[in-house]
């Protein structure tokens, strides 16, 4: 009998060492596990063979980069430049091909040797120039993404048709990037644990010194390590610019965040020494998994940031205590007797610490998603996805309450995203809404050739697509909802004209390359200015619909030329950076014109220190695209472009203005 109950007894805990093996060693396969089946529960359309490939997809690019940044952090290094070496490789690809007519095979390799001549100078700087690896990455941060706009003169470049097809699917189904980061997975992996090198890269993350002792070259590994990752950055910059079909010099901005967040979750240390490519790959799908499903929760894009952040910090914090953990076990391992006890004391309190961290992470991520799903249910309303590319904007600001208000008006379940200038993000979001089953699209691209691919599927998905401000290259749309950008550009250069009276330097502060409303008002302006010969276009620089970079660059611009007379600037925000930069000249000696209308531009016009806007109506252009998405999704004709008018708006008539 003894003997019996010894044997169940020694079942029941091998059975239970087990259960704590795939809970505690492997938390993140298990917060992963917890996730899809929490949103499976949340939201009807998470498991579906459809959307679970597109959560495939969009970790594709994060898996890739941290492969990458796996070997660096498991040599207790660190690599911010893999998002801006990505950029720069794709944009290398689809210069040499385009402009140059290289042959692709060369210009792939081309690619690759960029992405990896960028490592290879991190590794360099901070192998024998004896940088901490924080700044030479830095550097190499600003370095690449310098470069991919200095080639690409700030536009994307059209990616080679036969390399676009890393962003299609096999048979229709399978998606070509995730065959590509599974494949990058298993040589990360067979580096890892098969190669002379992985070990190197342990022995180093543990120890530097003691390897370096022991007879290894530390600082020809480091070469090797720094290449490596500028290599699958390089991968990972192809698979990008395949997905969007061009090479977008803005790509992958912030990635690197990202990944080394993939990398910490899937539990490296930040330390050194610890890591491995499936837990990688882990991290990676939970931060796809996340995104996906709070974007099929209809859960603001503001909250997700929250979130996200919440789970890295989570996962760090589980890092830091899982090793003060362990360190103390270790330290009571080595005491006879009643050190055993402590050990095993040790070892009990380390696994509760991860089970109660591990709790809180569930039920932190659950409870969220649980209150803010809470009333999103459409309740037999026509679903409608609108996809901004910004709402760090006042402009698409405006835009989203007019469509909220329109769409509460007509019983409509809106969800809005944010695409944060993302050209990447928003084909995600395009994805996730059409694996939600939504009857109508609208989107506001934040790149009109980068959009079309994501566009494309959804026409074939039969959802219409509305465009909004800005139109969509090479994909069909129901229609566009739009100001005419050329006419209120045509509409500036008069105005700006009769205020300088026909003679003078002017400047010109252009929007985000490659979108349409900075072309069309750029084009209508240059129009407009051919009947004035007497006024000199002496600069144009991009300055990114954005206000601090419309200060910054108006700044340099004053250094570099004198007897400015005056300034046109592709939208408000960058006008009213403009004004700030100019000082007291604002209003006075320098007129500066702006377009769009929104309320702190109407403010500076009143003032007078804002000369003039094209005023559009924002809140109406939302709501009009709202009514033509429903329209279409009932199978109604709907015109192909929908003009909305534009006004200009002078100190004179501000006040008619709100």
């Amino acid at each position: 009998m003894t003997t019996d109950t010894l044997k169940s007894n020694t079942g029941a805990s091998g059975a239970s060492a087990v259960v704590r093996r795939i809970l505690l060693d492997n938390g993140a396969l298990s917060a992963l596990v917890v996730l899809v089946v929490a949103m499976s529960l949340l939201s009807g359309d998470f498991l579906t063979t459809q959307n679970l490939l597109n959560v495939g997809v969009q970790a594709a690019v994060t898996a890739i980069l941290a492969f990458g940044v796996t070997f660096v952090i498991v040599s207790a290094g660190i690599d911010l430049s893999v998002g801006s070496v990505a950029a720069l490789s794709a944009t290398v690809l689809a210069w040499t091909a385009t402009s140059e007519g290289i042959p692709v095979w060369i210009t792939i390799i081309l690619a690759v040797a960029t992405g990896i001549a960028c490592g290879l100078v991190n590794g360099v700087l901070i192998s024998y120039g004896k940088l901490p690896p924080f700044i030479a990455t830095l550097a190499m941060l600003s370095i690449g993404r310098g470069l991919s706009l200095v080639i690409s003169q700030g536009s994307p470049i059209a990616f080679p048709g036969s390399v676009s097809s890393l962003g299609d699917t096999l048979g229709g189904w399978l998606p070509v990037p995730v065959i590509v980061m599974i494949a990058m997975g298993l040589i990360t992996a067979l580096i890892l644990a098969r190669t002379y090198i992985g070990r190197s890269m342990y022995a180093i993350g543990g120890n530097e010194e003691a390897a370096r002792l022991s007879g290894l070259r530390v600082k020809r590994q480091k070469l090797a390590i720094y290449a490596l990752s500028g290599l699958f950055a390089a991968a990972a910059g192809i698979v990008l610019a395949s997905r969007l079909s061009s090479a977008q010099p803005q790509a992958a901005d912030g990635y690197e965040l990202d990944a080394i967040a993939a990398v910490v979750i899937g539990g490296a240390s930040l330390a050194g020494g610890v890591g491995k490519a499936s837990g990688t790959l882990i991290g990676a799908l939970i931060l796809a998994v996340l995104r996906n499903g709070l974007n099929l929760l209809s859960v603001s894009a503001f909250w997700q940031q929250v979130v996200i952040g919440v789970v890295i910090a989570l996962a760090v914090l589980l890092d830091t205590l899982r090793r003060r953990a362990g360190s103390g076990a270790g330290a009571g391992a080595g005491q006879a007797g009643a050190g055993a006890g402590a050990g095993g004391s040790g070892g009990k309190g380390r696994q509760a610490a991860q089970a109660g961290i591990a709790v809180v992470c569930v039920a932190a991520v659950i409870g969220a998603v649980t209150y803010f799903n809470s009333g999103s249910s459409s309740g037999g309303r026509t679903k409608v996805g609108l996809s901004l590319s910004t709402m760090n904007n006042p402009f698409f600001v405006q835009m989203k309450a007019g469509a909220q208000q329109e769409a509460k008006a007509e019983n409509v379940d809106l969800t809005v995203t944010d695409a944060q200038n993302d050209a990447s993000q928003q084909a995600n979001q395009i994805e996730n809404f059409t694996s939600a089953g939504v009857k109508a699209m609208i989107i506001n691209p934040v790149d009109s050739d980068a959009a079309a691919p994501s566009v494309r599927a959804a026409d074939k998905a039969g959802i219409p697509v509305v465009a909004a401000d800005r139109g969509v290259n090479k994909a069909d749309t129901a229609t566009l909802v739009a100001s005419d950008n050329i006419a209120g550009g045509k509409l500036a250069a008069k105005t700006l004209a009769a205020k300088l009276g026909g003679k003078g330097r002017i400047v010109v502060l252009q929007g985000t390359a490659g979108t349409s409303a900075s072309r069309e008002r750029g084009q209508g302006f240059e129009e407009g200015m051919k009947a004035y010969p007497g006024i000199k276009i002496v600069a144009r620089q991009p300055a990114d619909f954005d206000r601090t970079k419309g200060l910054d660059v108006m700044t340099n611009l004053l250094q570099a030329n004198h007897g400015l007379t005056g300034v046109f600037a592709e939208n408000d925000e960058m006008g009213l950076g403009a004004i700030k930069a100019l000082g007291s000249k604002a209003g006075t000696s320098i007129p500066v014109v702006s377009f769009d209308g929104t309320p702190d531009g109407l403010k500076a016009v009143k003032a007078g220190t804002l000369y003039a806007t094209v005023a559009q109506q924002p809140a109406e252009l939302g709501k009009l695209a709202v009514q033509n998405a429903v329209r279409a999704s009932h199978g109604k004709k709907v015109s192909s472009m929908v003009k909305v008018p534009v006004k200009v708006v002078t100190e004179k008539n501000a006040a008619d203005f709100s």
